[in-house]
């Protein structure tokens, strides 16, 4: 069975009915600082930490005195757009003290299907990462509609733990696992500690959720369970509720467990060497050595760019023989790569005038 401690990247959802008191509709600042300290111990064993947060239209509502029933679209927009600046400093004050920096990052549907959008996105979570921050992941609700929304928050922390190639995605809920049925509503129910596959028998058994804030019931925790697994990081649905969450179930809560099938890292690349490849990258002698070493492809090592791709989109690798080494992501657009081939890492924003990525192909985006 998978579990936090043998981790080195987790993704956390946090629900609104965890941080936001249903009765006032104030945070809960004293939950959230207990998790706080989860995270600072979790940053302390030299984990990456990403939290995915839902929480801004319960927060701005009140703020706004507006309805606690269904608001219409304009109105639950002017929520999240007041909701958000008090949820990104809640966490900021939060994680503070423990000397972490937190980061916001407002995403929508349309950012994970666009390749560009996505790649962005990777990058910059990827950074944030690399610089020790956390970043707190939210659906950018004062812009997003119905067409290019996720709609909840499972779904999307799953997308994060995919785009970042997390271990274990978290996810905090108002129950203690998955059951049988809805436990709130049938005495007989039962929960699993485990399960290895998501067979139709276990996607039948989802039903609604129980919480009058949050937005998605147990079918798209079974989602978020099928995109987490196929990408290889396990997931783990547990309550929320009690104080410092993360340490309560490591010490043995009633949670249930979805077995990864795979490995993050090899899930990833098996998906980039399965993908159609949209042009062609020669490199010279030094530059396969370089690859063969796990190391990021730069433009001083390319010799001769071939198609009209766009960035993102996947390429053949071919060694100076001709044989294909292998095949990843391009950084740059076909144009951008022709003007850049063979020169060093220093001379691209001067060869294209602005500043570009230092690595063509990155090793991460790389299947060899």
């Amino acid at each position: 069975m998978a579990s936090l401690t043998d981790a080195k990247r987790i993704v956390i959802k946090i629900g609104s009915a965890l941080l936001v008191d249903r009765a006032s509709g104030r945070l809960r600042a004293g939950w959230l600082h207990s998790l706080a300290n989860d995270v600072a111990r979790l940053k302390a064993e030299g984990k990456d930490v990403v939290l995915v947060s839902s929480g801004s239209i319960a927060l701005g509502r009140e703020v706004l005195a507006l309805s606690r029933s269904d608001l219409p679209l304009e109105r639950s927009q002017a929520a999240a757009a007041v909701g958000q600046i008090r949820l990104a400093r809640a966490y900021e004050e939060a994680l503070a003290p423990h000397g972490i920096t937190t980061a916001q990052i407002l995403v929508t549907l349309e950012d994970s299907e666009d390749r560009r959008r996505y790649l962005n996105s990777r990058s910059t979570l990827e950074t944030l990462l690399g610089l020790g921050a956390v970043p707190i992941v939210n659906e950018n609700d004062t812009i997003a509609t119905d067409e290019i929304r996720y709609g909840d928050n499972d779904r999307l922390a799953a997308q994060m733990a995919v785009t970042v190639g997390a271990d274990v995605l978290v996810l905090l809920s108002d129950v203690d696992g998955f059951y049988s049925a809805n436990p709130a509503l049938d005495s007989d129910a039962v929960r699993y500690d485990q399960i290895d596959e998501i067979t139709p028998e276990i996607e039948a058994m989802a039903g609604d959720g129980i919480s009058g804030l949050s937005k998605g019931g147990m079918i798209t925790k079974i989602l978020a369970a099928k995109m987490a697994t196929a990408a290889g990081c396990a997931m783990v649905i547990t309550e929320g509720s009690p104080l410092n969450p993360l340490k309560t179930l490591e010490d043995g809560a009633a949670c249930t467990w979805f077995s990864a099938l795979d490995d993050p890292q090899v899930a990833r690349k098996r998906w980039i060497a399965a993908m159609k490849t949209r042009g062609v990258i020669t490199v010279d002698e030094g530059a396969a050595r370089a690859l063969e070493n796990g190391n990021s492809l730069l433009p001083a090592g390319v010799r001769h760019v071939e198609g009209d791709f766009g960035r993102g989109e996947p390429l053949a690798i071919l060694g100076p023989s001709g044989r294909k080494l292998g095949q990843g992501l391009s950084r740059y657009t076909g144009d951008e790569a022709r003007a850049i081939q063979g020169r060093q890492s220093a001379e691209i924003e001067a060869t294209l005038g602005y500043p570009g990525r230092a690595a063509l192909i990155h090793r991460d985006d790389m299947a060899l």
